[in-house]
């Protein structure tokens, strides 16, 4: 019985020790996992759009004010052309006029000042704009012209070479100095007879005088125009400068052509009337706003009898005296002055017998030159 009971303790240990080593050890408990916080993600910068910058209007220029029409009543006793004859709508009276400007508002101006003639006078016209003075010339020595707006020395060729030709009005313009250089600065804005020729020059060319042309390139206006060729061709000669040898020289076909082609360098200087940079008609400061920096004037010339209207022998004098009379109430009204303004700054006019241009001819004479020479 004891030894039973020995066997059955025994067994029992041993089925004990057995399950011990069979079971799977248990794993020591481990500290869970310190949490740290995540990483802060820098974002890349947000590129936010350049502020929107609002434009400040820009305030539109002012309509300009239309110039005023002109006013062309019906003279007194007006004089009636027969079919076909002078003067009549078949045959209308030609006046001519020299491009020593801008030519499409020559033919623009020209064309108000025949239109009100017509409504004034009752004849009929018809303008022509010269490709040249010396056509403006001969248009009206051969009588295809009756009436020339010509420049001053045009109509002493004119009168050289016909001498039926002749001037019976001359222009009185406010006058326009040559910068502070000119003697005759102090009349500034006066009615005068007359106007001087100007010597410009490019500002970055260093001509301050005639001698400083010499070997540069220089723009005249025309061969006939008077203080655009004939007046300073006498001035280079005094100054013992030769055009032919001493600089290049073109003719730039125009007043206003000369100082635009001073201004885009195209000539180192040139000649043109006083005061072609500011003058109003030409206008060129609209253009050019900064041509009186650009271009500078450096001499002007004596003064020159302003140009004027000629008439041929052959025209009736009553349609002549009919045309003068209108010329002169254009000056009295507002719209027949913007006209001859606008056509060669034309502000009044003076009658004149038929040798006004005699003292000027002398001096050209002295001076060597000599219209009937010319001419021949």
């Amino acid at each position: 019985m004891k030894k039973s009971l020995f066997v059955l303790l025994s067994v029992l240990v041993l089925s004990s020790l057995v399950l011990s080593a069979c079971a799977q050890p248990t794993a020591a408990p481990t500290e869970p996992p310190v949490v740290t916080e995540a990483p802060v993600v820098t974002e890349a910068p947000v590129v936010t759009e350049a502020p929107v910058v609002t434009e400040v209007p820009t305030p539109e220029p002012p309509t300009p004010t239309p110039p005023p029409d002109p006013v062309c009543t019906l003279m007194e006793n007006p004089l009636v052309a027969e079919a076909g004859a002078l003067g009549s709508p078949e045959n209308p009276i030609v006046i001519a006029f020299v491009p020593s400007g801008d030519t499409g508002k020559i033919t623009k101006a020209g064309q108000g000042i025949a239109d009100c003639l017509n409504q004034m006078t009752g004849l009929s016209y018809k303008i022509e704009v010269g490709t040249s003075m010396a056509a403006s010339i001969e248009a009206m020595g051969a009588e295809k012209a009756q009436v020339g707006f010509l420049n001053t020395f045009s109509a002493l060729l004119a009168n050289a070479k016909y001498p039926g030709i002749t001037p019976s009005l001359v222009n009185v313009r406010k006058y326009t100095p040559g910068g502070e250089l000119d003697p005759d600065f102090n009349l500034a804005g006066e009615m005068v007879p007359f106007y001087k020729a100007e010597f410009i020059a490019g500002a970055d060319t260093g001509i301050t005088k005639l001698e400083d042309i010499k070997g540069k390139t220089f723009c005249f206006v025309d061969a006939n125009s008077t203080s655009g060729y004939v007046i300073p061709n006498i001035l280079f000669k005094a100054a013992g400068i030769d055009p032919e040898v001493d600089f290049t020289y073109q003719f730039a076909g125009g007043h206003d052509k000369v100082a635009i082609a001073v201004y885009n360098g195209d000539c180192d200087a040139g000649v043109a009337y006083t005061d072609i940079l500011t003058d109003e008609s030409a206008d060129l400061q609209a253009t050019y706003p900064d041509i009186t920096e650009k271009v500078k004037i450096f001499a002007v010339s004596d003064r020159i009898p302003n140009d004027g209207v000629q008439f041929i022998a052959s025209l009736d004098p009553t349609y002549k005296a009919a045309i003068i009379q209108g010329l002169h109430a254009m000056t009295d009204d507002p719209g027949g002055q913007y006209l001859l303004k606008s056509l060669y700054s034309i502000n009044d006019y003076v009658d004149v017998e038929a040798d006004y241009y005699q003292p000027f001819l002398e001096v050209l004479q002295a001076a060597g030159v000599d219209p009937a020479e010319l001419v021949k």
